[in-house]
């Protein structure tokens, strides 16, 4: 079933919130973010949201670092994270994920939800 506007408004408002908590936990937050839904997936893929003292680490070569860092902050964002989806989607996130990627800076917040969010935008 092809997209509607509903389903576009929804992944424009959790793009919206989840880099709203980024840039509450980190000061910083990502300069893009899109947001797919796809049946019981959302997926939200954030870019350039490193702060400034995280680019001058991977300029040092210290990607690891700086990756472990994300891996720590996504796990202090976790609950608002999950909290936002849960909001918006009216629905119970089952299984959350988080994975970076230093060059080019990215990261994707996976969400697995119950089959109600399924049900609500099919």
């Amino acid at each position: 079933m092809p997209a509607t506007p509903a389903d576009g408004r929804l992944a424009a408002a959790i793009s919206t919130e989840v880099v709203n908590v980024f840039f509450e936990h980190t000061g910083r937050g990502p300069t893009r973010a899109r947001t797919t839904i796809d049946g019981e997936t959302v997926v939200v893929i954030l870019h350039e949201g490193m702060t400034k003292a995280e680019r001058g680490l991977v300029e040092a070569g210290k990607d690891a670092e700086v990756l472990q860092l994300r891996r720590s902050f996504q796990e202090t964002m976790r609950v608002d994270l999950i909290a936002v989806v849960e909001r918006l989607t009216a629905s119970t996130v089952q299984v959350f994920m988080s994975a970076n990627h230093v060059t080019p800076d990215t990261a994707a917040e996976i969400f697995l939800m119950s089959p109600k969010v399924a049900a609500a935008t099919e």
